[in-house]
């Protein structure tokens, strides 16, 4: 087979393919466009290699890397497998550059924008503040793989006694945002910020526990709890019920958040919440006065999903930060969800002559020893019924919210 040349490569025109020679040819597309393809057998089996388009690709260009190919054969390598590994590595290498230019603070801002749609806005400049104020000056300027669990150890010792709550939260922002950068391929290996198995080695636990036990909930006083009620039942959103059973149940956040259709029992007047739902492990059933019957027929139901407060994300229900932002918004920014469990409690010691054992159990707290429990089998929910239809007259006495 004869040899092309430069300039006949460069004129020629028509559509076909133009040998030139060890399974090198120029294949000439009706739209004029010009490629280089090589043919070669491996295991007995015909195969083609594109080696890039003319005049890209010169005639020498092209003689070349088919002969490199040619020498790959040779030695027993497949070129198109070796190709693909070397874009691979190419693609790699590029990754890992793009990641050395995205610094900590700007993935600290990217997933702030991402996940704070949900935040109210005082708790986004505060989920920001802490880490300019605590982890910037260490590692604002690290990319997400170079930051290595003694970078971390920089920013939380020199807070973690002093400041051991503030050090957690933290821990845990730097935790969420490098669970995001290894997302996006911009990191690999463990989370260097993960506690259990990790942290928990390096850093006290006594000091983290001290800490947990400093922590109160803020409560909102139980006399103000009616006015709340009110403003509430003004708003029609998701959030803005999901509030309300909260307050009227006195559940915990997590349980309200995740409520199923097929754990209430209207006609019954019952929330049946399985074991798997309670922080005990231990089911339990709420008794749901008039009040929060009649509420809870009021939420507008998915019938796409199993859950009275459905979301987008990968849990299928609300945010988690959704009745916080509400409570911020109305102003109640010194209150928190959690909090609405004192408030009843609070309530139910100064206003009520109900068991303190029934008070109790009425927030899933069981502090019958062994012995007792063994005994008395009983969940009071008759008299929990009759505790929490007080609850729920007193907070609903208020029919429309006070003018400010």
């Amino acid at each position: 087979m004869g040899k092309l040349n430069p300039k006949q490569v460069e004129n020629l025109t028509e559509p076909g393919t133009y040998e030139d020679g060890d399974g090198l040819r120029l294949v000439v597309k009706p739209t004029g466009r010009k490629s280089w393809l090589l043919r070669f057998q491996l295991a007995g089996r015909r195969r083609e290699m594109g080696l890039g388009s003319f005049p890209e690709v010169s005639l020498k260009k092209a003689r070349q890397d088919a002969s490199a190919k040619r020498s790959q054969l040779s030695d027993g390598i497949d070129p198109l497998a070796a190709r693909d590994i070397a874009r691979a590595a190419h693609r790699e290498a590029q990754r890992a550059s793009e990641a050395k230019q995205l610094k900590f603070e700007t993935l600290a801002a990217e997933y702030c924008d991402a996940h704070g749609a949900a935040w109210s806005e005082k708790w986004r400049k505060g989920w920001l503040r802490k880490l300019e104020l605590y982890a910037f000056d260490h590692i604002g300027k690290l990319s997400a793989e170079d930051i290595k669990t003694s970078e971390v150890l920089k920013v939380l010792q020199p807070i973690w006694i002093t400041k051991t709550r503030t050090a957690d939260e933290v821990r845990g922002q730097i935790e969420q945002i490098l669970d995001a950068a290894k997302a996006r391929n911009l990191r690999e290996g463990e989370n260097p910020a993960r506690w259990r198995g990790h942290l928990d080695n390096l850093l006290s636990r006594a000091e983290k526990k001290k800490a947990r036990k400093r922590e109160h909930f803020k409560a909102l006083r139980w006399q103000d709890v009616p006015f709340l009620m009110a403003k509430l039942n003004t708003k029609t959103t998701l959030a803005s019920l999901a509030t309300q059973l909260l307050i009227m149940t006195s559940a915990r956040a997590h349980m309200v958040r995740f409520a199923r259709w097929d754990e209430f029992d209207l006609k019954a007047g019952t929330w049946a919440l399985p074991d798997e739902r309670m922080k005990m492990r231990v089911a339990f059933v709420v008794p749901l006065a008039e009040e929060v019957v009649r509420l809870v027929q009021s939420i507008p139901r998915d019938e796409k999903s199993p859950f009275l407060f459905p979301g987008r994300g990968k849990s299928g229900v609300m945010h988690a930060n959704a009745v916080r932002t509400l409570l911020h918004d109305m102003e109640y920014e010194y209150i928190t969800r959690h909090g609405f469990r004192s408030s009843f409690r609070d309530w139910a010691g100064e206003c009520t002559h109900y068991p303190r054992e029934v008070c109790e159990m009425a927030l899933a707290h069981d502090e019958r020893n062994q012995t007792e429990g063994a005994y008395s089998r009983s969940d009071f929910l008759n008299k929990r019924r009759a505790l929490m239809s007080d609850w729920s007259k007193f907070i609903t006495s208020m029919t429309t919210a006070p003018q400010r």
